[in-house]
């Protein structure tokens, strides 16, 4: 029987999560802005939907077994924990490889469902990040260990066609009338996912993908994150041409000055690329048509950046002082 139709227990769970209106974002705008949280699914983030969605398809087709297989993947934490969450359920051994920018939480998180966490230690000589490094040790291990399998999130297109629902869920509460999505985009699966659905559906939005400035997916990157889970360093094999109507850049910085916008006005704690999405509609806002209805999606919790994003003396050590960068608004509730 296909997992997809029997009792998924906690997996089951995984979407339908909350639409809300954001009425204080923008003061004074004639926008309707809404946000999609998605860390109301079980495991904290968007990717408990992608991780589900690929792990499911793996056993349904007998790549996986449950009680036999071992599987490992590449993930900078929120992937790992949906991964390490549905191998649990399922009775598979779970491999996540890390880096430095991992925090502490992400893994304490991925080991108490029972997963292991190894930590690549060297940056790629040719990009000086992590992830390619982070790869070559994922194919290692599956090419040593018996019944490995790696989803592969960069490549899995159920990885993109779990989005496929985020979107339809989008697009019924708001009747079909949305006008604009932002996306923020790292494995691409979400934009994949939310653009074609769109596109087959003939629904009339505007998307506009949220990029990391030094981020290597839609154009040559250009220095190095500070925020893991936003942008890439080399181009996913997800992304396609054309998937956007539009491409936003966002820096650091103004991930972080987006997500303390967020708590301070609507009482949000998001995660970094939920700030990038924010800051780029604050940039985009003077040329979206009065009344548009607008959708962030909101990837994550900011739990899970209490010690960065919402941290004001690592704010202060990589980009100065907090009041000089934020809203004082945002400022005084973000401030811990």
């Amino acid at each position: 029987m296909s997992v997809y139709g029997a009792d998924a227990g906690v997996l089951a769970t995984i979407g339908a999560t909350p639409l809300v209106r954001l009425d204080r974002l923008l003061p004074g705008s004639a926008l309707r802005t809404f946000a999609k949280l998605e860390a109301a699914n079980p495991g904290g983030s968007i990717k408990d939907r992608s991780a589900y969605a690929m792990l499911a398809d793996a056993i349904d087709t007998g790549l996986v077994i449950s009680g036999r297989s071992v599987v490992v993947e590449s993930s900078s934490g929120n992937l790992g924990i949906g991964l390490a969450q549905a191998c649990r359920y399922f009775d598979l051994q779970f491999i996540c490889v890390v880096d430095p920018r991992t925090n502490a939480q992400n893994i304490a998180i991925m080991r108490a469902y029972g997963a292991q966490v190894q930590t690549v230690t060297e940056r790629d000589p040719t990009t000086g990040e992590y992830l390619p490094v982070r790869k070559r040790r994922v194919r290692e291990l599956v090419a040593s260990l018996p019944y490995a399998y790696c989803p592969d999130q960069y490549s899995n297109p159920r990885n993109a066609w779990a989005h496929r629902t985020t979107m339809r869920e989008i697009v019924e509460a708001l009747d079909g009338r949305l006008d604009y999505l932002f996306c923020a985009i790292s494995s691409c699966g979400t934009l994949r996912g939310c653009s074609e659905y769109a596109r087959e559906m003939g629904v009339p939005v505007q998307i506009v993908a949220v990029d990391a400035e030094a981020s290597a997916i839609t154009r040559p990157a250009t220095g190095r994150r500070l925020i893991p889970g936003h942008g890439a360093p080399v181009r996913p094999a997800l992304y396609l041409p054309g998937l956007a109507d539009r491409v936003v850049h966002v820096s650091d910085q103004e991930c972080l000055v987006g997500c303390r916008r967020l708590v301070g006005r609507e009482a949000i704690l998001a995660g970094g690329s939920s700030g990038a999405a924010v800051s780029a509609l604050f940039r985009l806002q003077d040329t979206i048509p009065a009344g548009a209805n607008c959708v962030l999606i909101l990837p994550d919790s900011g739990e899970r950046y209490l010690d960065t994003i919402y941290n004001d003396a690592w704010v202060a050590a990589h980009f100065g002082e907090v009041a000089e960068l934020c809203d004082n608004d945002a400022v005084e509730a973000a401030r811990y």
